[in-house]
Protein backbone atom coordinates (compact mmCIF):
# COMPACT_ATOMS: atom_id res chain seq x y z
CA UNK A 1 0.00 0.00 0.00
CA UNK A 2 1.28 3.38 -1.04
CA UNK A 3 2.06 5.72 1.94
CA UNK A 4 -0.70 8.24 0.36
CA UNK A 5 -3.32 5.76 0.70
CA UNK A 6 -2.30 4.73 4.06
CA UNK A 7 -2.66 8.15 4.98
CA UNK A 8 -6.32 8.51 3.73
CA UNK A 9 -7.10 5.35 5.31
CA UNK A 10 -6.23 6.72 8.54
CA UNK A 11 -7.58 10.02 8.15
CA UNK A 12 -11.12 9.09 6.68
CA UNK A 13 -11.51 6.21 9.74
CA UNK A 14 -10.81 8.81 11.94
CA UNK A 15 -12.86 12.06 10.74
CA UNK A 16 -15.73 10.07 9.04
CA UNK A 17 -17.37 7.59 11.97
CA UNK A 18 -20.61 6.75 10.21
CA UNK A 19 -18.73 5.75 7.19
CA UNK A 20 -17.16 2.93 6.39
CA UNK A 21 -13.84 1.99 5.28
CA UNK A 22 -11.72 -1.08 4.44
CA UNK A 23 -8.61 -2.35 3.17
CA UNK A 24 -8.37 -4.55 -0.20
CA UNK A 25 -12.17 -4.99 -0.30
CA UNK A 26 -12.87 -8.21 -2.65
CA UNK A 27 -14.73 -5.84 -5.56
CA UNK A 28 -16.71 -9.89 -6.48
CA UNK A 29 -18.89 -9.34 -3.57
CA UNK A 30 -20.34 -6.45 -4.68
CA UNK A 31 -21.11 -6.80 -8.25
CA UNK A 32 -23.69 -8.73 -9.96
CA UNK A 33 -21.42 -10.69 -12.19
CA UNK A 34 -19.50 -12.25 -9.24
CA UNK A 35 -16.47 -10.73 -11.03
CA UNK A 36 -13.80 -8.76 -10.09
CA UNK A 37 -10.13 -8.22 -8.11
CA UNK A 38 -9.71 -6.16 -4.91
CA UNK A 39 -10.05 -2.43 -5.09
CA UNK A 40 -7.33 -0.67 -2.90
CA UNK A 41 -9.23 1.22 -0.54
CA UNK A 42 -13.34 0.75 -0.38
CA UNK A 43 -15.35 3.18 1.15
CA UNK A 44 -19.20 3.44 2.05
CA UNK A 45 -20.30 7.04 2.51
CA UNK A 46 -23.03 7.21 4.96
CA UNK A 47 -24.61 10.90 4.11
CA UNK A 48 -24.04 13.64 0.80
CA UNK A 49 -21.68 15.61 3.17
CA UNK A 50 -19.52 12.60 4.11
CA UNK A 51 -19.52 11.65 0.45
CA UNK A 52 -18.29 15.20 -0.64
CA UNK A 53 -15.29 15.33 2.41
CA UNK A 54 -14.10 11.48 1.03
CA UNK A 55 -13.96 13.29 -2.49
CA UNK A 56 -12.11 16.49 -1.36
CA UNK A 57 -9.73 14.03 0.98
CA UNK A 58 -8.91 12.02 -1.99
CA UNK A 59 -8.00 14.54 -4.52
CA UNK A 60 -5.85 16.39 -1.69
CA UNK A 61 -4.29 12.76 -1.31
CA UNK A 62 -3.77 12.28 -5.03
CA UNK A 63 -6.14 9.01 -4.99
CA UNK A 64 -7.86 8.28 -7.89
CA UNK A 65 -12.01 7.74 -6.79
CA UNK A 66 -14.07 5.28 -9.00
CA UNK A 67 -17.65 5.22 -7.94
CA UNK A 68 -20.03 1.89 -8.02
CA UNK A 69 -23.60 1.98 -7.55
CA UNK A 70 -24.84 -1.69 -6.38
CA UNK A 71 -22.83 -3.41 -9.10
CA UNK A 72 -25.56 -4.21 -11.13
CA UNK A 73 -24.99 -2.97 -14.83
CA UNK A 74 -20.62 -3.21 -14.41
CA UNK A 75 -17.78 -5.77 -15.02
CA UNK A 76 -14.90 -4.88 -12.81
CA UNK A 77 -11.60 -6.32 -14.36
CA UNK A 78 -9.53 -9.45 -12.38
CA UNK A 79 -7.14 -7.14 -11.01
CA UNK A 80 -9.43 -4.66 -9.17
CA UNK A 81 -9.29 -0.83 -8.70
CA UNK A 82 -6.44 0.85 -7.85
CA UNK A 83 -7.12 4.05 -5.38
CA UNK A 84 -10.14 4.38 -3.50
CA UNK A 85 -13.80 2.51 -4.71
CA UNK A 86 -17.10 4.95 -2.89
CA UNK A 87 -19.94 3.11 -2.21
CA UNK A 88 -23.08 5.31 -1.51
CA UNK A 89 -24.95 1.97 -0.08
CA UNK A 90 -26.01 3.27 2.84
CA UNK A 91 -27.61 6.54 1.57
CA UNK A 92 -30.86 4.80 0.74
CA UNK A 93 -33.52 6.35 2.37
CA UNK A 94 -36.99 7.46 0.59
CA UNK A 95 -39.47 9.58 0.82
CA UNK A 96 -43.29 10.86 -0.13
CA UNK A 97 -44.97 14.04 -0.45
CA UNK A 98 -48.06 14.11 -2.19
CA UNK A 99 -47.11 12.98 -5.79
CA UNK A 100 -43.27 13.46 -5.30
CA UNK A 101 -40.72 11.19 -4.52
CA UNK A 102 -37.25 11.87 -3.01
CA UNK A 103 -34.55 8.58 -3.57
CA UNK A 104 -31.08 8.93 -2.00
CA UNK A 105 -28.99 7.76 -4.43
CA UNK A 106 -27.83 4.47 -3.21
CA UNK A 107 -31.10 2.97 -2.78
CA UNK A 108 -32.52 0.46 -5.33
CA UNK A 109 -34.63 1.91 -7.96
CA UNK A 110 -37.05 -1.42 -7.23
CA UNK A 111 -37.56 -0.13 -3.88
CA UNK A 112 -38.51 3.32 -5.25
CA UNK A 113 -41.27 1.70 -7.40
CA UNK A 114 -42.58 -0.22 -4.43
CA UNK A 115 -42.34 2.92 -2.24
CA UNK A 116 -44.73 4.73 -4.99
CA UNK A 117 -47.15 1.49 -5.34
CA UNK A 118 -47.70 2.15 -1.39
CA UNK A 119 -48.75 5.42 -1.99
CA UNK A 120 -50.69 4.87 -4.98
CA UNK A 121 -48.54 6.59 -6.98
CA UNK A 122 -48.12 5.70 -10.85
CA UNK A 123 -44.82 6.49 -13.08
CA UNK A 124 -42.77 3.59 -11.64
CA UNK A 125 -43.86 0.58 -12.71
CA UNK A 126 -40.97 0.29 -15.46
CA UNK A 127 -38.84 -0.03 -12.78
CA UNK A 128 -39.91 -2.30 -10.68
CA UNK A 129 -37.20 -5.00 -12.57
CA UNK A 130 -34.27 -2.78 -12.75
CA UNK A 131 -32.11 -4.57 -10.26
CA UNK A 132 -29.70 -1.12 -10.49
CA UNK A 133 -29.25 1.55 -7.16
CA UNK A 134 -31.35 4.93 -7.95
CA UNK A 135 -27.95 6.97 -8.83
CA UNK A 136 -27.25 3.87 -11.42
CA UNK A 137 -30.70 4.21 -13.03
CA UNK A 138 -30.59 7.83 -13.72
CA UNK A 139 -26.56 7.71 -14.34
CA UNK A 140 -27.54 5.55 -17.33
CA UNK A 141 -31.47 6.83 -18.19
CA UNK A 142 -32.25 2.67 -16.98
CA UNK A 143 -35.56 1.81 -18.72
CA UNK A 144 -37.71 -1.24 -19.35
CA UNK A 145 -41.52 -1.90 -20.72
CA UNK A 146 -42.18 1.67 -22.62
CA UNK A 147 -41.04 3.62 -19.69
CA UNK A 148 -37.40 5.26 -18.57
CA UNK A 149 -36.01 8.04 -15.58
CA UNK A 150 -36.43 10.56 -18.14
CA UNK A 151 -40.05 10.24 -18.01
CA UNK A 152 -40.33 10.65 -14.87
CA UNK A 153 -37.57 12.37 -13.07
CA UNK A 154 -37.63 16.07 -12.01
CA UNK A 155 -34.16 17.15 -10.48
CA UNK A 156 -31.18 15.79 -8.83
CA UNK A 157 -28.44 16.41 -6.34
CA UNK A 158 -25.30 15.77 -7.45
CA UNK A 159 -21.51 15.61 -6.57
CA UNK A 160 -18.92 17.58 -8.33
CA UNK A 161 -15.44 16.20 -9.14
CA UNK A 162 -14.26 19.23 -7.04
CA UNK A 163 -16.76 17.96 -4.14
CA UNK A 164 -19.44 20.89 -4.47
CA UNK A 165 -22.94 20.12 -4.12
CA UNK A 166 -25.52 21.48 -6.73
CA UNK A 167 -29.04 20.63 -7.86
CA UNK A 168 -29.86 19.99 -11.04
CA UNK A 169 -33.05 20.24 -12.77
CA UNK A 170 -34.09 17.14 -16.06
CA UNK A 171 -32.96 19.56 -18.36
CA UNK A 172 -29.46 20.34 -17.22
CA UNK A 173 -28.81 16.43 -17.83
CA UNK A 174 -28.98 15.74 -21.24
CA UNK A 175 -31.07 12.33 -20.59
CA UNK A 176 -31.14 10.44 -23.49
CA UNK A 177 -31.58 6.39 -24.76
CA UNK A 178 -29.12 5.31 -22.02
CA UNK A 179 -27.48 7.88 -21.59
CA UNK A 180 -26.45 11.63 -19.34
CA UNK A 181 -24.62 14.10 -18.63
CA UNK A 182 -22.97 12.50 -15.60
CA UNK A 183 -20.21 10.38 -17.62
CA UNK A 184 -19.37 13.55 -19.52
CA UNK A 185 -19.09 16.02 -16.32
CA UNK A 186 -18.07 13.19 -13.59
CA UNK A 187 -20.61 14.24 -11.55
CA UNK A 188 -21.73 11.48 -8.54
CA UNK A 189 -25.70 11.12 -8.14
CA UNK A 190 -26.74 11.61 -4.68
CA UNK A 191 -30.38 11.91 -4.48
CA UNK A 192 -33.21 12.14 -6.93
CA UNK A 193 -36.51 13.79 -7.14
CA UNK A 194 -39.36 11.90 -9.16
CA UNK A 195 -43.27 13.49 -9.99
CA UNK A 196 -45.48 10.76 -10.30
CA UNK A 197 -49.65 10.88 -10.53
CA UNK A 198 -52.06 9.67 -8.51
CA UNK A 199 -53.81 6.37 -9.60
CA UNK A 200 -55.48 3.52 -8.76
CA UNK A 201 -53.13 1.41 -6.62
CA UNK A 202 -55.00 -2.17 -7.75
CA UNK A 203 -54.31 -0.96 -11.55
CA UNK A 204 -50.11 -0.09 -10.69
CA UNK A 205 -50.33 -3.07 -8.96
CA UNK A 206 -51.22 -4.95 -12.23
CA UNK A 207 -48.57 -3.47 -14.15
CA UNK A 208 -46.13 -3.78 -11.84
CA UNK A 209 -46.77 -7.86 -11.45
CA UNK A 210 -47.12 -8.49 -15.66
CA UNK A 211 -43.77 -6.67 -16.17
CA UNK A 212 -42.12 -8.88 -13.01
CA UNK A 213 -43.57 -12.02 -14.85
CA UNK A 214 -42.21 -10.75 -18.24
CA UNK A 215 -38.59 -10.12 -16.83
CA UNK A 216 -38.77 -13.62 -14.73
CA UNK A 217 -39.14 -15.82 -17.31
CA UNK A 218 -37.62 -14.42 -19.92
CA UNK A 219 -34.44 -13.80 -18.31
CA UNK A 220 -31.62 -15.75 -17.03
CA UNK A 221 -31.79 -14.45 -13.30
CA UNK A 222 -31.07 -18.07 -12.03
CA UNK A 223 -27.01 -17.26 -12.73
CA UNK A 224 -24.91 -14.07 -12.08
CA UNK A 225 -24.87 -11.59 -14.76
CA UNK A 226 -24.55 -7.88 -15.81
CA UNK A 227 -27.57 -7.64 -16.93
CA UNK A 228 -28.47 -6.57 -20.58
CA UNK A 229 -25.09 -6.26 -22.28
CA UNK A 230 -26.26 -4.46 -25.54
CA UNK A 231 -27.77 -1.14 -26.49
CA UNK A 232 -30.39 -1.79 -28.80
CA UNK A 233 -29.11 -1.24 -32.11
CA UNK A 234 -31.74 1.12 -34.12
CA UNK A 235 -34.37 -0.98 -36.20
CA UNK A 236 -32.86 -3.79 -34.31
CA UNK A 237 -32.70 -6.01 -31.07
CA UNK A 238 -29.95 -6.85 -30.01
CA UNK A 239 -30.88 -10.26 -28.30
CA UNK A 240 -32.42 -11.33 -31.47
CA UNK A 241 -29.57 -10.60 -33.69
CA UNK A 242 -27.18 -12.53 -31.36
CA UNK A 243 -30.02 -14.97 -31.26
CA UNK A 244 -29.95 -15.00 -35.24
CA UNK A 245 -26.01 -15.69 -35.31
CA UNK A 246 -26.41 -18.84 -33.57
CA UNK A 247 -24.63 -17.67 -30.44
CA UNK A 248 -26.96 -19.08 -27.76
CA UNK A 249 -24.69 -21.06 -25.36
CA UNK A 250 -22.08 -20.06 -26.56
CA UNK A 251 -19.27 -20.08 -23.62
CA UNK A 252 -15.43 -19.30 -23.24
CA UNK A 253 -14.12 -20.09 -20.03
CA UNK A 254 -16.90 -20.17 -17.62
CA UNK A 255 -19.04 -17.43 -19.04
CA UNK A 256 -21.89 -18.28 -21.35
CA UNK A 257 -24.44 -16.34 -23.79
CA UNK A 258 -27.72 -17.04 -22.13
CA UNK A 259 -29.85 -19.91 -23.87
CA UNK A 260 -33.00 -18.12 -22.08
CA UNK A 261 -31.97 -14.69 -23.50
CA UNK A 262 -29.63 -13.73 -25.72
CA UNK A 263 -28.86 -10.55 -24.67
CA UNK A 264 -27.82 -11.76 -21.63
CA UNK A 265 -24.21 -13.23 -20.88
CA UNK A 266 -23.90 -15.08 -17.87
CA UNK A 267 -21.33 -16.40 -15.30
CA UNK A 268 -21.83 -19.76 -15.61
CA UNK A 269 -19.03 -21.72 -14.34
CA UNK A 270 -17.06 -19.34 -12.11
CA UNK A 271 -16.18 -17.36 -15.20
CA UNK A 272 -13.08 -14.86 -14.73
CA UNK A 273 -13.75 -11.18 -16.25
CA UNK A 274 -11.10 -11.82 -19.00
CA UNK A 275 -13.94 -14.50 -19.96
CA UNK A 276 -16.57 -12.47 -19.22
CA UNK A 277 -15.30 -9.73 -21.48
CA UNK A 278 -13.57 -12.12 -24.66
CA UNK A 279 -17.15 -13.34 -24.86
CA UNK A 280 -19.23 -9.90 -25.24
CA UNK A 281 -16.27 -9.36 -28.24
CA UNK A 282 -16.80 -12.40 -29.82
CA UNK A 283 -20.23 -11.80 -30.01
CA UNK A 284 -19.80 -7.95 -31.38
CA UNK A 285 -17.06 -9.84 -33.91
CA UNK A 286 -19.63 -12.65 -34.45
CA UNK A 287 -22.66 -10.23 -35.11
CA UNK A 288 -20.77 -7.71 -37.66
CA UNK A 289 -19.98 -10.57 -39.69
CA UNK A 290 -22.95 -11.77 -39.72
CA UNK A 291 -25.31 -8.50 -39.99
CA UNK A 292 -22.92 -5.89 -40.45
CA UNK A 293 -24.29 -4.29 -37.50
CA UNK A 294 -22.00 -2.83 -34.55
CA UNK A 295 -23.20 -3.65 -31.32
CA UNK A 296 -22.81 -0.83 -28.97
CA UNK A 297 -22.27 -2.18 -24.94
CA UNK A 298 -24.42 -0.42 -22.63
CA UNK A 299 -22.71 -1.98 -19.48
CA UNK A 300 -19.66 -0.18 -17.95
CA UNK A 301 -16.33 -1.63 -17.65
CA UNK A 302 -13.96 -0.65 -14.65
CA UNK A 303 -10.34 -1.58 -13.34
CA UNK A 304 -7.55 -3.51 -14.97
CA UNK A 305 -6.69 -6.75 -15.99
CA UNK A 306 -4.46 -9.26 -13.35
CA UNK A 307 -0.86 -8.59 -13.46
CA UNK A 308 1.56 -11.27 -13.53
CA UNK A 309 1.92 -13.22 -10.13
CA UNK A 310 -1.30 -11.30 -8.50
CA UNK A 311 -4.60 -13.74 -7.29
CA UNK A 312 -7.86 -12.88 -9.05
Amino acid sequence: MNHMLKNLYELLSSKLPDSSFRLNEPLKEHAYTKLGGPADLYAVAACPEDAAYILKQAKRHGVPVTLIGNGSNMIIRDGGIRGLVLSLSKMNKISVTGETVIAEAGSRIIDVSLKALEHSLSGMEFACGIPGSTGGALYMNAGAYGGQISDVLQKTLVLTEEGSILELGREKLVLSYRKSIMAEKKFIVLKAEFNLSFDCKKDISARMKENTEARESKQPLEFPSCGSVFKRPPGHYAGKLIQDSGLQGKNIGGAEVSRKHAGFIINKDNCTAKDYLALIEYVRKTVKEKHGIDLETEVITLGEELYKGQHA
